[in-house]
């Protein structure tokens, strides 16, 4: 009998070794951060590294991988596999490596698209040395203010301003002085958050254990109670919050981020929620001479081991053999297709372009990958307002922090009322409206571009609102477009001003960016700024035991914010779980290894 149970314990111990640590070579065997070299503010030599075009020629001779998008998915799983010497070719559809981390200009200002505060960002914490490795320790990043977001709550006669501190302490003590009374109820919020977002590991495992034991945790429940967050995923954050407190204000503020996820508080799991709250418990950044920064400090280290990103690389289709097999993928190039054969396809496009636009219409109706569309929807489309302005960040009171603005605190009626409205009313009642200050946030701003500054909005439209105008050129669409593009800027700009006073006679440039702008420069299928859904839904242990980083084509694999999270660090842990799969090797465990042998002083090699 203790034979059979010391069998069966060693049998486990080799199964876990196996599928939770691995054997694969390993991308954070050592601490690659070198001194760091002078920052580059010359736009034409930065555009030498960022805007390589595509040709034929340039692509690299017996390629290890190809990756389709260059979004932070896309250049962190190459990197990764450049790291073990891995020869890769990055594919970008928009003129400028990036994705949603590219900036671009326009006037004479420059814009942040996608990046605009970062969390967990100390020293030698996991996220910070996973990024410090994928750029050699190059990128630099600014801290914001603290507070580093307020919550403005209610018409401008009956305004209310929350200031949200960095440090769990400070972060409760200062919501507890706007709430006196509520000291229970913002207690038990911090500690759930905590409890629930530390459990975000039962997502992973689900992703890496074989098909059929991750299944069996699913058919049994076993998978929703491995974990707080397993337990809060079907639960919304409307639901919990309310639990809490009876304060609406207070209802409101504990619920304010749910627009870095795009999701209303009704339909947003709390589990998601949990994440970002501590994601940003302990402070804000931005990177230091801005978003263009991220894939600048990447590409050399691809380029370093023989492969190349280049831009104006339209992959329309994947290329498949006989067997079905992912062999590379086809580029247009003007009317003609250029195949680029690799062994492995990845793809950072999302899993609606990979599998309904790239894949032959025979295979996307495979049982299995019908099965991973049904279970997914298209997040919310984004909005964005762009705004240059005349004057210095002192001149015009802008700082580097964040506000969110909402008319009033029923936040799920307001939200719900938008998006069920004609266009035209809707334009004039905006529920939600993050305004921050990229310029105000880089402290090589003033160096960069003296006496301007800039403002970025970012809300959510239909797509539908739009989509009538999606085929127009897209630097000449109708006048009707353009009206309608006027109604939610001036609605936009009404609120930005009271915000910031100063500018009102200040702005030398505004234009906005609509779902079908999104559309057309990150390729996103309806505008959406987060890829896939993240409602509750998304959390099922069904929907993360099914969609994993390899995909039913056997060689095709996924990366980026629809494998695992969105945003910045939802990306960059997409591309560790891609990473992990094809080079048997968990990246996660190993990056959490790495942080602590840095942190102590101790970089040794680990094989």
């Amino acid at each position: 009998m203790w034979f059979a149970v010391v069998a069966i314990f060693l049998a486990l111990v080799a199964f876990l070794y196996r599928y939770v640590v691995g054997s694969g070579p390993n991308p954070f065997a050592i601490d690659t951060r070198e001194p760091l070299k002078p920052m580059v503010f010359d736009r034409k030599l930065k555009n030498k590294v960022l805007k390589q075009g595509f040709l034929a020629s340039r692509v690299p001779e017996d390629l290890d991988a190809v990756v389709v998008g260059s979004g932070i998915g896309g250049l962190a799983i190459a990197v990764l596999l450049a790291k073990v010497g891995k020869k890769v070719l990055v594919l970008e559809q928009h003129d400028r490596a990036g994705g949603c981390c590219h900036t671009f200009k326009e006037q004479g200002f420059e814009f942040d698209v996608g990046i605009h505060y970062i969390g967990e960002l100390s020293n030698h914490k996991p996220l910070r040395c996973i990024i410090d490795q994928m750029t050699n320790g190059q990128l630099q990043w600014d801290p914001l203010e603290n507070p580093f977001d307020n919550v403005v709550i209610g018409p401008p006669e009956n305004r209310r301003i929350y200031q949200i501190y960095s440090g769990r302490k400070r972060y409760m003590d200062e919501l507890k002085k706007c709430f006196p009374g509520e000291e229970k109820a913002i207690d038990e919020y911090v500690r759930l958050c905590k409890e629930v977002g530390q459990g975000v590991w039962v997502m992973v495992l689900l992703k890496f254990l074989p098909t059929p034991i991750a299944n069996f945790l699913v058919r049994t429940g076993l998978a929703n109670r491995l974990t707080s967050f397993s337990r809060y995923a079907s639960r919304s954050l409307t639901d919990v919050v309310n639990e809490l407190t009876q304060n609406k204000d207070l209802r409101a503020v504990l619920s304010y981020i749910f627009g870095t996820y795009g999701k209303i508080p009704k339909e947003a799991s709390f589990s998601m929620h949990s994440l970002i709250v501590n994601h940003y418990m302990n402070g804000a950044w931005y990177p230091k001479g801005g978003a263009t920064e991220i894939a600048y400090h990447m590409i050399p280290i691809i380029e370093k081991a023989g492969g190349a990103v280049l831009v104006r690389a339209p992959v329309n289709r994947i290329l498949l053999n006989d067997a079905k097999e992912a062999i590379g993928v086809s580029v247009l190039k003007g009317q003609e297709e250029v195949h680029v054969r690799a062994p492995i396809v990845i793809s950072d496009a999302g899993i609606f372009n990979t599998y309904e636009y790239l894949l032959p219409k025979d295979v996307q109706t495979m049982p299995a990958i019908q099965k991973q569309l049904s279970m997914l929807q298209h997040g919310d489309s984004g909005l964005s307002i762009f705004i240059g302005l005349d004057g210095t960040k002192e001149e015009l009171g802008l700082k580097a922090d964040n506000y969110f603005i909402y008319p009033e605190n029923n936040i799920d009626e307001l939200l719900e009322d938008y998006r069920s409205g004609n266009r035209e009313e809707s334009a004039k009642k905006n529920p939600l409206i993050f305004v921050a200050s990229p310029s105000a946030k880089d402290s090589t701003w003033p160096e960069r571009t003296p006496g301007k500054s800039t403002l970025t909005v970012v809300s959510f439209a239909n797509y539908e609102w739009f989509e009538e105008w999606k085929d127009d050129k897209v630097k000449n669409r109708s006048t009707d477009y353009k009206q309608l593009k006027e109604l939610f800027i001036n609605y936009i700009l009404e609120a930005v001003t009271e915000i910031y006073p100063k500018i009102k006679d200040r702005i030398e440039y505004v234009d906005a960016g609509t779902p079908i702008t999104n559309q057309h420069y990150i390729a996103a299928p309806r505008g959406e700024i987060y890829g896939a859904d993240h409602g509750i839904p998304r959390f099922s242990a069904e929907l993360n035991a099914t969609i994993r980083a390899q995909t039913p084509i056997k060689n095709l694999y996924l990366t980026g914010q629809d494998l695992m999270l969105c945003g910045f660090a939802g990306a960059l842990t997409g591309a560790l779980t891609c990473g992990s799969v094809i080079l048997n090797r968990n990246l996660h465990l190993e990056a959490f290894s790495l942080a602590k042998r840095v942190q102590n002083g101790n970089n040794k090699k680990k094989t």
